[in-house]
């Protein structure tokens, strides 16, 4: 493989180490108190709260931010996690210019909004450096509960029912948990191995075991969890990956920007992965920007994002959109991937024009060709393994609004579920709600 690698211009050790640290390094970097301070008194504390309305966790944003104001950033903290569990990452890799910031009576009068992400996570830091977890568990239920799959939603299920005493068993297929917090985020993003800090923080309630390795329909059945247990949680993800369906996909040098990603957050030595000199990434989503960027910081030379819709259209917010165009890379839009060229490897890919009429993308027949010895595919994720009891949605499984599937002891969220945005605060905001349906239900 690594001939082959050699051979098309994918190498690693583009940029030396201090260069790839640089680039590297936090992209929003966190507040110190008296930032925070000056960050908090920018706020109205609006009565409506159009901010609160915005965010999927329904935090009280005025109220901590009231008490990072009056200098209680632990209050703050608890404030966010009653609702939020995982508000350190939120804070990090929600997209807030999309949600609370554009809400934010500031950004309407004056085009800046109150910090509103930034303030989070100094209050959440400032409370888990202190290595204390701020709630208690309640009294032993006797009642168990599975939960498949350790991501943003399975963690928040998780924490919530072991807080209201249920005894819950994490399985995941991974050897470590944090789902796409872990292995799908760009490491700009989440610096420092917080995403892995935050989980062993958040497991402090107690109540809670971890079992990796395990994989729904393969070592887990739905029935013999059901059987073992008074309730089921399924936060799985979406572990497919569509196809480009085009001649070439299968050469060398043509992967999945997921998997891609994934390697970059759990590699040691950045300078040791290997990148192309030419990237291209297909796609439009939050995905495709971070392997794009990612692929740029680590020194390829020449990036391009092609999507087959207009730049309006992009799953990608606009501030992750000049992101992208900061660092160097190049956005194309209405073009899809037509065939991938080169004798082994790829060398080259051609892209043909779309247009889109009522919604439906075509061709146009005009071609171009870019030179790409690395291509990305970044055009979303397929459900995997869900047993075939559960009634589907589109392609993810039905959910009514606290998380109840079709079959009967059967909860679902996340990611794998329909209804809301594939955003680590939504499923979040989709395992808390579940719970709370859960116990409910547990309780009588």
């Amino acid at each position: 493989m690594a001939t082959s690698h050699q051979a098309s211009g994918i190498q690693a050790a583009r940029l030396d180490a201090a260069g790839i640290a640089e680039n590297f390094s936090d992209l929003h970097p966190a507040y110190d108190a008296h930032e925070a301070a000056v960050a908090a008194d920018r706020c109205y504390f609006c009565y409506d709260a159009p901010c609160m309305t915005a965010c999927p966790t329904s935090i009280d944003i005025p109220q901590f931010i009231r008490e990072i104001q009056a200098g209680h950033a632990e209050s703050a903290a608890r404030t966010i996690l009653e609702q939020n569990i995982l508000g350190g990452m939120c804070a990090r890799v929600c997209p807030t210019e999309t949600l609370c910031e554009e809400a934010c009576v500031r950004e309407t009068a004056e085009g800046k909004p109150v910090e509103i992400g930034r303030l989070q996570r100094y209050a959440t830091d400032t409370l888990m450096e202190k290595g204390e977890h701020p709630f208690t568990r309640a009294a032993a239920s006797g009642k168990k509960v599975a939960v498949v799959g350790a991501g943003p939603a399975g963690l928040a299920a998780a924490h919530r029912l072991a807080m209201l005493g249920h005894d819950v068993v994490i399985y995941d297929a991974k050897s470590k948990a944090g789902g796409l917090n872990e292995f799908g985020i760009a490491a700009y993003k989440s610096t420092n191995d917080f995403a892995a800090r935050e989980v062993e923080w958040l497991l402090q309630i107690g109540g809670i075991t971890m079992d990796y390795g395990k994989k729904l329909g393969a070592e887990l059945s739905l029935d013999a969890l059901k059987a073992d247990n008074d309730a089921v949680f399924l936060s799985i993800g979406l572990a497919g990956v569509n196809a480009l369906r085009a001649p070439g996909e299968d050469k060398d040098g043509v992967r999945d920007a997921v998997e891609f990603i994934a390697e970059l957050r759990q590699a040691d030595d950045l300078t040791a992965l290997p990148v192309g000199r030419n990237v291209v990434v297909i796609g439009g989503g939050m995905t495709a920007v971070d392997a794009a960027v990612q692929s740029k910081l680590l020194g390829a030379e020449n990036v391009t994002i092609a999507y087959r819709r207009s730049r309006d259209d992009m799953g990608a917010s606009r501030f992750e959109q000049d992101l992208a165009a900061s660092k160097g890379v190049k956005l194309m839009f209405n073009v899809m991937p037509k065939a991938v060229h080169g004798n082994g490897s790829a060398a080259e890919i051609e892209l043909e024009y779309t247009a889109v009429a009522d919604g439906k993308v075509s061709g146009t027949g005009e071609t171009v060709r870019l030179a790409a010895d690395q291509v990305f595919k970044a055009i979303g994720q397929t459900l995997e393994g869900q047993p075939d009891a559960l009634e589907l949605e589109g392609r993810k499984i039905k959910v009514t609004e606290t998380g109840r599937t079709s079959v009967a002891g059967v909860w679902a969220g996340g990611d794998c579920a329909s209804g809301g945005e594939d955003l680590t605060v939504t499923a979040v905001a989709e395992g808390r709600d579940a719970a709370m349906d859960i116990h409910s239900s547990l309780m009588g």
